[in-house]
């Protein structure tokens, strides 16, 4: 038995479970967007973070990096382990992952993605759209036991762009908080 995971917000950087191959790409026909609040690890309760979750979006593709575990070992602390991790998304689904742009038929197929959905009876932290804005405001102000909610969306940018991903979403809005950084620093 083989797991496969991807990972499109911080399990690009920081996996924090043991694996055996890490192999970047993408999955078709969703978005990564920051609509998901967090509250235990980039915010509180009091004031949720923002982390990334992924809606459906035809025609669109969101990049990341997909991990094996074969490890029978590997695999039941990797699935404990996110599934404390992950705990505020409701849906695991299993996706399509794709190598190369050209590619009409997946690399592989079956692989575990953990997604915060839109339906705010199953899921209380899903915060939905906003201003782009109103969402890098509460980004500058969000902090949690993992650190500063800043400093989460900082490291998904560069993850991204060390991947050669450079996502809409997540490079306007990485400008936006530092235009409201450079502001409170300067007074305004």
């Amino acid at each position: 038995m083989v797991l496969w995971v991807f990972g499109y917000g911080s399990l690009i950087w920081k996996a924090g479970f043991n694996y055996d191959e890490r192999l970047p790409g993408f999955i078709k026909g969703f978005r990564r967007v920051f609509y998901q609040g967090s509250t235990d690890h980039r915010g509180t309760p009091e004031y949720p973070g923002r982390t990334v979750t992924l809606e459906p979006a035809d025609d669109e593709i969101c990049c990341g990096v997909a991990y094996k575990v074969s490890n029978k070992e590997d695999i039941e602390t990797a699935i404990t382990y996110l599934e404390v991790r992950e705990k505020q998304y409701d849906q695991k689904v299993s996706v399509d992952f794709y190598t190369e742009s050209t590619d009409s038929t997946p690399t592989l197929t079956g692989v575990l993605v953990y997604i915060g959905s839109s339906d705010k009876k199953l899921n209380e932290n899903y915060l939905g759209p906003a201003p782009l804005n109103e969402i890098a405001q509460q980004i500058v102000r969000a902090e949690g036991p993992s650190g500063p909610n800043r400093d989460y969306l900082f490291q998904l940018e560069k993850a991204l762009l060390e991947l050669g991903c450079e996502d809409a979403h997540v490079m306007d809005l990485a400008r936006e908080v530092r235009h409201v950084l450079s502001q409170e620093s300067n007074g305004f």
